[in-house]
């Protein structure tokens, strides 16, 4: 009886301090909104088959709102006369895409359990989806994230890697988020779909010497020396809108397209990593899918904390 008493009280004292937070779950919205996972999942596929291409958008969505102060929905913001949010930000501006979809979707939810669905969860739940859209691996996604009511425009810029950044850099930078280097080069895998603007790989096309010259060749008809900036080119080459192995099998031969992407086969600590995943796919499913349900974990807002916004661009 002592003991359960000394128990008890700990837990009082804990929740009294904040210690114990609730935490996110596999089943969150099944009383409340039991048809909210099935909708996301109808409105991804309709605008992957639409544009393969926002597959890999939804994806980068949700790494770039988990990055900047935690999985909060805070990249969705529109800028208020109070805060500068991040849809300017270098990493961002004239880069992320795929908004509508996320408004469609929360719209949609709106309609069926109104107040209910975050736009975070609407995040993590897309970004999974479209890589089983893609063909990649699903894993289960955690459930229960609340929306921030600010956003930071200074943390987008200095939290986000770079895709000039070299090995230790871009350890470093998912290190500071709480992840492994191994656990970065599996996430690094999500750049076997997708595009990216010549602005960000013009230097590497002309002035670097790791880069297949076939293929850059390639790129410079695409990408010349001084404008066409936004012009875009894959990621990945060979299988640019199948969720694969073939980005790593690209970065044995040297064809990564972004300097940071090479940088994961250039010599260093991740050489072996990116070897094994070259040859073996089932193992990247599996530890780019962990992977993804760890980042989905980035300083969620629980409880009471944030809110559940009507408008994912704007506050209640």
């Amino acid at each position: 009886m002592a003991h359960s008493k000394i128990f008890f009280g700990l837990c009082f004292s804990m929740l009294l301090l904040g210690l114990v937070r609730a935490q996110l779950s596999t089943n969150f919205y099944a009383t409340t909104c039991p048809k909210a996972l099935s909708t996301i999942r109808t409105a991804v596929l309709k605008a992957v088959v639409k544009e393969h291409r926002m597959g890999a958008s939804l994806l980068r969505l949700h790494f770039h709102d988990c990055f900047v102060n935690g999985c909060d929905a805070s990249v969705l913001l529109d800028d208020t006369s109070s805060f500068t949010g991040e849809k300017t930000a270098g990493p961002n501006a004239n880069s992320l895409r795929g908004y509508d979809v996320i408004d469609t979707i929360k719209s949609q939810l709106e309609s069926i359990c109104p107040g209910v669905v975050s736009c975070a969860d609407i995040l993590a739940v897309a970004a999974r989806d479209s890589v089983v859209a893609l063909s990649g691996p699903s894993w289960t996604v955690q459930l229960g994230r609340r929306d921030s009511t600010t956003a930071s425009l200074s943390a987008a810029n200095s939290d986000l890697p770079s895709p000039l950044m070299d090995l230790s850099d871009l350890i470093t930078s998912f290190s500071n988020k709480g992840f492994t280097a191994k656990e970065m080069v599996a996430l690094s895998g999500s750049h076997t779909i997708g595009q990216a603007r010549c602005l960000m790989f013009r230097n590497r096309v002309y002035n670097e010497t790791s880069l297949d010259s076939t293929l850059a060749t390639s790129l410079k008809s695409n990408c010349p020396d001084t404008g066409s900036d936004d012009s875009l080119s894959s990621l990945d080459a060979t299988t640019p809108v199948t969720f694969d192995n073939s980005y790593f099998k690209n970065l044995v031969n040297n064809k990564g397209l972004l300097h940071s992407d090479q940088q994961l086969f250039s010599g260093g600590t991740t050489d072996s990593q990116v070897k094994t995943y070259s040859i073996n796919y089932a193992t990247f499913y599996a530890d780019f899918a962990s992977a993804m349900v760890k980042m989905g974990s980035i300083s969620p807002l629980t409880g009471s904390d944030g809110q559940i916004r009507t408008n994912c661009a704007k506050v209640n």
